[in-house]
């Protein structure tokens, strides 16, 4: 189906950490309207696409996006109105056009985005199919994801101590996604009643995941594998496994990790993530090593590839470009994916692309500056990915990606679990 544009406008909203972001609305003929909410991160890679903030001082501190909004209104509405596009391919290469630089730095990508991802529910609609039906086919089978909570923060997405950024509670033994939401929150609530009760806070972190005092990321691990027992569940890949993202470019400087007021060196570090695999049966590890450690990364790989998911975010981008090197050098077996980290829905599908091809897995991300937008959920189905994290099984911006799952689940036939990302 061909959709063309009659209106575009975007407006300034707050994100979930109270900082400015985006709403698009595209409106095409026969009446379709679209709208995306747009994210925004917190840890990011230096090859992230990058967003357009106003500087202004005397509003939100320099974070306002009145210029990426005056894009939307202005210049890229002027260049697809009145336009017939027959793809979002068609429609998402103008935009990168338009650009004209390699981390759409000039329109702003969080301009960009938002449009890219309205543009992608008009697509679904003019086709009458909901979004994840739009993307099914297109990489693999559609399948409903395995959600992973965040439900411990650290990192640049607390006030804590704790240097890795999340602790995150997988159900990959659920028989559903709605058996799996319902595990997650009933060990997230074991798990407050746990921090309490050792007079830890229970005051939450950006993603709604807890952040207590505790440097010690083995200490956490200690008290996920208590919560999931006391819960009623097995800890373990049968059951609720556990996967952790450090960020570790957060904590990385001087040729070092630095961790609980330890400094350690790359094999240092890896020796300690496999103590951790060994000791907790971690089963993903998110940016283990930093986005500039790529050496670091090849032995991490070597060491630990067969046994765990390894995925790289800061240091992919999501970038096709970067993660086919990266295959190349076998560094990694999967990639994080964020729309907004290459700008694109169509670059985030090749992105995707490139993974299946070489057997990486691809696991579908949120961020920490979130809207009640809950685009990924059905990227997550449609694409087949086999897994999706959104943060904390609490607060309206995370669930509402849940709860479109479970809405998903109880509108189809369609299969729960990792599929090929097991692999």
């Amino acid at each position: 189906m061909v959709i063309t544009v009659r209106e575009l406008h975007a407006v300034e909203v707050l994100d979930s950490r109270a900082r400015p972001t985006l709403a698009v609305t595209l409106a095409a003929d026969g009446g379709l309207r679209a709208r995306a909410g747009v994210p925004a991160g917190a840890s990011t890679g230096s090859r992230e696409a990058v967003e357009r903030r106003d500087g202004d001082p005397a509003r939100y501190a320099g974070q306002g996006v009145l210029g990426a909004v005056a894009a939307v209104n202005g210049e890229i509405f002027d260049a697809l109105a009145g336009r017939a596009f027959a793809s979002l391919a068609e429609l998402d290469a103008l935009l990168v056009e338009l650009d004209g630089t390699v981390d759409k730095s000039r329109l702003g990508a969080n301009a960009v985005v938002g449009v890219s991802m309205a543009a992608a529910r008009a697509f679904a609609a003019s086709r009458g199919v909901p979004l994840w039906s739009y993307f099914g086919g297109s990489l693999g089978t559609p399948r409903l994801p395995v959600p992973h909570f965040n439900v411990v923060n650290g990192g640049v997405h607390a006030p804590n101590e704790l240097e890795f950024q999340e602790f995150m509670l997988a159900p990959l033994g659920a028989p559903s996604a709605t058996e799996a939401v319902r595990a997650g929150a009933e060990v997230y609530a074991v798990l407050r009643k746990l921090l309490l009760a050792r007079g830890l806070s229970a005051g939450l972190g950006d993603e709604g995941g807890f952040a207590p005092e505790i440097a010690r990321p083995e200490e956490v691990l200690e008290l996920l594998v208590e919560a999931i027992t006391a819960a009623g569940y097995r800890a373990g890949r049968e059951g609720v496994a556990i996967a952790m993202d450090p960020a570790s470019s957060e904590f990385y400087r001087d040729g070092g990790y630095h961790v609980a007021g330890e400094s350690l060196s790359t094999d240092d570090m890896i020796d300690r993530y496999e103590e951790m695999v060994d000791r907790f049966g971690v089963w993903l590890l998110e940016d283990g090593l930093a986005e500039s450690d790529w050496e670091g990364w090849e032995r991490l790989t070597a060491r630990l590839g067969e046994r765990v998911e390894l995925v790289g975010d800061d240091i992919f981008c999501t970038n096709p470009a970067i993660i086919t090197d990266a295959i190349s050098r076998k560094v990694a077996n999967a990639s994080l994916i964020k729309v907004n980290q290459i700008g694109t829905v169509s670059e985030t599908l090749d992105a995707m692309r490139v993974c299946r091809q070489a057997g990486y897995g691809q696991f579908v991300s949120h961020r920490s500056g979130e809207t009640d937008d809950d685009f990924i959920a059905d990227l997550a189905v449609g694409t087949g990915c086999g897994h999706m994290k959104s943060g904390a099984p609490a607060r309206g911006e995370r669930v509402a990606k849940y709860n479109r799952l479970i809405e998903i689940e109880d509108a189809t036939d369609l299969p729960y679990g990792l599929g090929d990302a097991a692999s």
